[in-house]
């Protein structure tokens, strides 16, 4: 069993490597404070990648379900040897993380494992809210010495901003994988159906969908920023990823642009001075 220092350092390495976005936010945060939200983020990526390493929704359900034990103290085994499950406890503990909060990210993470699309906006909002909003909160949480600071409304809408702009960013790869996140209300308004999208044909109402797309994420950002007072200065930090948003979207907007092939990214200087600058 690893000592508890050497399962958040194995934490900080995981998100520097597959969460850069948070891992340079969090720099921006008391030192002190820096690894418990490492081992926050890493959870988040340990469920977010349940389904690129499983061959079948089956066996991802398996793997989800022993996060749910291992967070109600119910999973087989000691949990206490899977370094970002025995980090995440002790961050729960000391900062007295409301459990249900994780339990209800996993739970919403299971649309991941299979190729359904999403029903609607409303739908999207909804896993938007319990998987990227929810970070926010418990980030704000752990900022703030395990204190509730009131930003349950500024994280919701912080969180779908930010979960949209990342769903769109990873666009060519879910239509690769046959995943779709796009709500389908959306994108039978603009007459675009599944197929269009993961058979890569795409076609004119793809475009006009994903800047509908683009206008809802920016929607709730502007909600957000209009929230900024109810936000007190410990937990600022927890909104900083709230930052590249606008940059993104910015990118999808170039004229070249291809949403089925274009990765989306920016250079890391940019990143880290949008970041510096601050979320709002």
């Amino acid at each position: 069993m690893a000592d508890p220092q050497a399962n958040f350092a194995h934490c900080e390495a995981l998100v520097r490597e597959a969460d850069p976005d948070r891992y340079f936010a969090s720099l921006l945060a008391p030192e002190d404070k820096r690894p418990y939200l490492h081992a926050l983020h890493a959870f988040n990526f340990e469920i977010a990648r349940v389904r690129e390493s499983v061959r079948e929704p089956m066996l991802g359900e398996i793997r989800l379900q022993w996060w749910r034990d291992a967070l109600q103290g119910e999973a087989r085994g000691d949990v206490r040897a899977n370094p970002v499950a025995a980090a995440l406890d002790d961050v729960i503990v000391k900062f007295r993380l409301p459990r249900q909060s994780l339990v209800d990210l996993i739970d919403a993470r299971m649309f991941d494992l299979y190729d359904d699309p999403m029903p609607s906006l409303n739908d999207l909002e909804g896993y938007s809210g319990e998987t990227s909003s929810s970070l926010i909160r418990l980030a704000s949480i752990i900022l703030a010495e395990g204190k509730d600071p009131g930003t349950a409304d500024a994280a919701g809408h912080a969180g779908v901003a930010y979960a949209i702009a990342g769903l769109l960013r990873a666009f060519p790869l879910h239509a690769r994988q046959g995943q779709l996140y796009m709500p389908v209300d959306i994108l039978a308004r603009h007459g675009v159906v599944r197929d269009d999208i993961v058979s890569g044909r795409g076609g004119p109402g793809l475009m006009g969908a994903l800047a509908d797309m683009r206008a809802i994420a920016r929607r709730h950002l502007e909600q957000a920023r209009t929230l900024r007072p109810t936000i007190p200065p410990a937990a600022e930090p927890a909104f900083r990823p709230l930052a590249l948003v606008e940059p993104y979207l910015k990118v999808m907007e170039k004229r070249d642009y291809d949403p089925l092939h274009t990765p989306v990214d920016l250079p890391q200087w940019r990143k880290i001075w949008a970041l510096w600058r601050g979320p709002f």
